[in-house]
């Protein structure tokens, strides 16, 4: 396998992929359909535009890209793994020190099959959900934000469709096509994970998701790139290189959201909601509440808080932990138990279960930690404007809807009400219909080079170098 792409080929590729003509065929076969799928359901309204994109030119850490203006619907996708590592043992699990597989093995090829379903349905969902926000964006800088993210969703999507094509046969040629009829939202046939059927209304959402919900996709990654199938582990590490910029939009986004917020404050010196609104900046108490929406939904995609399949997953060297290789435990976990939350008495209290079955919920303490940095650092956006707010990380157990901790209502600072409280109160945690109206009448499109919208500051620095009023996207 060569680890530069080699784009003469009507599929980029550095799997060497035409030495299998079936295979090839079969991808070939699949391609105008995912053509289809983006130009009814990708980016509306920029079929025709010229932006300004980076496109993989190798799998190397260090200069694998190079940037230039594209139209999306001849945007290159292709298929890159990293390169294979030999002598490349599996870490973790019964099968521990055994050689990695090349081929999928016959007693895991069901859940295998699921795991990269599961991955792959995330990939076009999110270019779903996000797919009218080019008519609303607040600068061309986001704007080509937007459309680099929807565009390595789509090669991820690629990434996951050629597994299924390359080691499931007749199985995977049908998930391949599957995932291009599943909608995001759809009653009938939605995407397979709840929050990749949530509504991404308003650029705040976007950003909100790509911090959040992105940040899920890391961790998600982060666990398949330690698979003991070595095709999918390949394919997942080249796809965490992209995933950065991802969550980066979503840090800086919501950063200098609070950074206008901030400036409006002190302009009109007032923490009053309604004279921030007044102004154009979103307060930051709305700020607040779209958080609490977006982690409590994205602390729900980890799954249940026990878990016989991610037992499975991990003792068949299928999907290991965040950062496998720096864990000082046995890497086996047959005698290691983990603390979950559960309701006693009408409180919350830890109890102690086997590892092994609390896997979803090592992951997700582990994202949790990683999550909160982020929001530590908007805060000192706001401490820097000698503003006193500050925003927090709502409790794990708040607004849950799978696992224990979905039988029961949670306040964002940990205590377990009653419904009626809930109900009072669910207005001040949670996005209302008024804020999410209020959010949505500021998207109003910002489209000249170097120009913002009122209520987000400008980048720190460009795309590329570039300078603040490049022309990230020509309109033809």
């Amino acid at each position: 396998m060569d680890r530069t792409v080699n784009y003469s080929e009507k599929i980029p590729n550095n799997v060497s992929l035409g030495e299998d003509r079936a295979l090839q065929r079969a991808l070939e076969h699949w391609q105008p359909e995912f053509l289809n799928w983006w130009r009814d359901m990708g980016p509306d309204g920029s079929l025709n535009h010229d932006v300004y994109l980076r496109t993989a030119v190798s799998v190397e850490r260090d200069g694998w890209a190079q940037f230039g203006y594209v139209k999306m619907p001849e945007y290159r996708w292709g298929i890159f793994l990293n390169p294979v590592q030999p002598g490349n043992t599996i870490r973790f699990g019964d099968h521990k020190g055994q050689p990695v597989w090349q081929d999928v093995p016959g007693e895991h090829r069901a859940n295998l099959r699921r795991i990269i379903v599961t991955q792959g349905d995330t990939e076009p969902a999110s270019v779903e959900q996000q797919r009218h926000l080019g008519l609303t964006c607040p600068s061309l800088y986001d704007l080509r934000n937007l459309f680099q993210v929807n565009v390595e969703e789509g090669r991820h999507l690629w990434a996951m469709v050629y597994l299924l094509h390359r080691h499931f046969g007749r199985d995977g040629r049908e998930e391949a096509e599957a995932l291009l009829t599943r909608r995001s939202g759809d009653a009938d046939n939605p995407r397979i994970l709840g929050a990749f059927n949530e509504k991404t209304p308003d650029w705040l959402s976007l950003f909100m998701f790509t911090y959040f919900t992105d940040r899920d996709g890391k961790f998600q990654l982060s666990a398949l790139a330690e698979s003991g199938f070595e095709p999918l582990a390949r394919t997942t590490q080249f796809m965490l290189t992209e995933e950065a910029h991802h969550m980066f939009v979503g840090e800086s986004g919501v950063s200098r959201t609070i950074q206008r917020t901030c400036q409006v404050m002190n302009e009109i010196r007032s923490d009053d909601p309604a004279k921030i609104r007044a102004a154009g900046a979103i307060d930051l108490e709305t700020i607040q509440r779209y958080l609490n929406f977006h982690y409590s939904v994205t602390v729900d995609l980890f799954g249940a808080d026990q878990s016989s399949n991610a037992a499975a997953f991990y003792s068949s060297g299928l999907k290991g932990r965040f950062e496998e290789g720096k864990r000082t435990d046995d890497h086996v976990l047959k005698g290691a138990n983990y603390r979950l939350l559960h309701v006693v008495d009408g409180k919350l209290v830890e109890y102690e279960v086997p590892m092994l079955n609390a896997l979803n919920e090592v992951l997700r303490d582990d994202y949790i930690k990683d999550s909160v940095g982020g929001v530590e650092r908007w805060n000192k956006v706001i401490e820097k404007a000698a503003l006193p707010f500050r925003l927090k990380v709502p409790h794990k157990a708040f607004h849950r809807k799978i696992g224990a901790l979905a039988e029961v209502r949670v306040s964002p600072d940990g205590r377990l009400i009653s419904e009626a409280e809930w109900n009072a109160n669910q207005d001040k945690w949670l996005p209302t219909s008024e804020d999410r109206a209020f959010v949505s009448s500021l998207m109003g499109r910002v489209v000249a080079p170097g120009k913002f919208a009122s209520w987000i500051a400008p980048p720190l620095t460009g795309i590329n170098r570039q300078p603040a009023d490049f022309e990230y996207v020509r309109f033809n």
